[in-house]
């Protein structure tokens, strides 16, 4: 294990020497939910039928680790979103979603030196295609809800790239990103929290944590362990 560095308060470096430059990136690839969003979408629509505790429990043991097969516990937390409404869903949206601090101000830093975005989620369509949009993001990868007259039924649907967005599918297209924008994955920036975005974190050039989960902040270059999503400009001039 390569030595540890606090190079700020919360900003703890790996095998790596600031300050790094934005012109040697081409991409930067972010989970969504508690990374670039300050929710676990999955589990606040749990709320809406009242399962929000069993669901979270679920999210919280994939996130960390505990839970090998990231597409089943997926498909056991939205089985239990059975009856949950789209306006229920709009709700979330509006209510308790929020980009996380020093979001915009990363994506346009990032965008301004010509970087392109990618968002991939193990959350769903209906709102990495909101936060895209806010953000201007230029590519996106999620899970669809099965929504049978405004009420989802338990169930996802496949995709034709797959069925689930878990974490070989997110290394998967940020290998896919890297190749159709012709540039080595070692160009790209790649940030998340949970266990599931180690595969493409494994894959970029800088990987970066962000309030994550330990097994997750041991393995990246960069942990960001307070303040806002902005902190990784400290060392990316």
């Amino acid at each position: 294990m390569t030595a540890t560095t606090e190079y700020a308060p919360g900003l703890v470096l790996q095998g790596i020497t600031p300050p790094l430059r934005r012109q040697d990136f081409k991409l930067i690839a972010f989970d969504m939910d508690s990374t670039l969003i300050n929710i676990e979408c999955v589990d606040e629509i749990a709320d809406a039928v009242g399962r929000k505790a069993e669901v979270a429990a679920i999210t919280e043991a994939a996130m960390r680790g505990e839970i090998a097969d990231f597409k089943e516990s997926l498909r056991r937390r939205v089985a239990l979103l059975q009856g949950v409404t789209v306006a229920d869903m709009q709700r979330v949206y509006e209510e308790r979603l929020r980009l996380n601090p020093g979001a915009a101000e990363l994506v346009a830093a990032c965008q301004a030196a010509g970087l392109k975005v990618l968002l991939v989620s193990g959350g769903f369509t209906y709102f990495t295609d909101r936060v895209r949009d806010t953000l201007k993001i230029d590519y996106t990868r999620s899970n669809v809800l099965d929504v049978q007259d405004g009420v989802l039924t338990g169930r996802m649907v496949d995709q034709p790239w797959g069925d689930i967005c878990d974490g070989a599918e997110k290394r998967r297209m940020l290998l896919q990103t890297c190749a159709q924008l012709g540039i080595s994955p070692k160009q790209a920036i790649a940030m998340g929290d949970g266990a599931n975005d180690l595969p493409m974190m494994g894959e970029a050039g800088l990987s970066v944590a962000y309030h994550a989960k330990p097994k997750v902040r041991e393995q990246a270059m960069v942990a960001i362990n307070s303040g806002g999503l902005d902190r990784l400009l400290e060392i990316l001039k």
